[in-house]
């Protein structure tokens, strides 16, 4: 599941695909209708890459919840985003047993199912999470080290 490409637009519903970057911020589109539109760089705009929820130890990425869910879910659509609190809660915990039930929100859990299905629908869901960025984990390691260094 390629993540790094598709954004979440805080206070815009659903999921867009980054298309480009200019110089006030960035081009997206749509992944549900396919309008473009400019989102600039005061706004604020998440890779679902990038996105992570918590837990009661480390947070967990939300590419490995979606990958998660695919697997629970063997490929199809889960219950929709307007569903009761308590079936949302009931299903989420299946598949995210370890969520950290206080700092996780009813809001967070509906946008986590209605991403899953949106992305089921347009078929670019599936069970592999995405590997940590090669770059990105050599610098993490660099860190670790030159912090036992010292």
């Amino acid at each position: 599941m390629d993540l790094k490409k598709i954004i979440a637009v805080t206070g815009k519903p659903g999921l867009y695909k980054l298309i480009t970057t200019t110089r006030t911020g960035i081009l997206v589109e749509s992944l549900t209708d396919g309008r473009k539109m400019p989102v600039s760089a005061n706004q604020n705009a998440s890779s679902l890459y990038d996105i992570s929820m918590f837990t009661y130890g480390d947070d967990k990425p939300l590419r490995e919840i979606l990958a998660d869910m695919y697997k629970h879910y063997n490929g199809q659509k889960a219950p929709s985003h307007k569903e009761s609190e308590s079936v949302l809660r009931s299903e989420f915990e299946k598949f995210f047993p370890d969520y950290d039930k206080e700092r996780v929100y009813l809001s967070d859990i509906k946008k986590v199912f209605q991403w899953y299905n949106t992305l089921v629908e347009l078929g670019l869901a599936d069970d592999q999470p995405e590997p940590v960025d090669a770059t990105a984990e050599k610098s993490e390691s660099s860190t670790t080290a030159e912090e036992t260094q010292q």
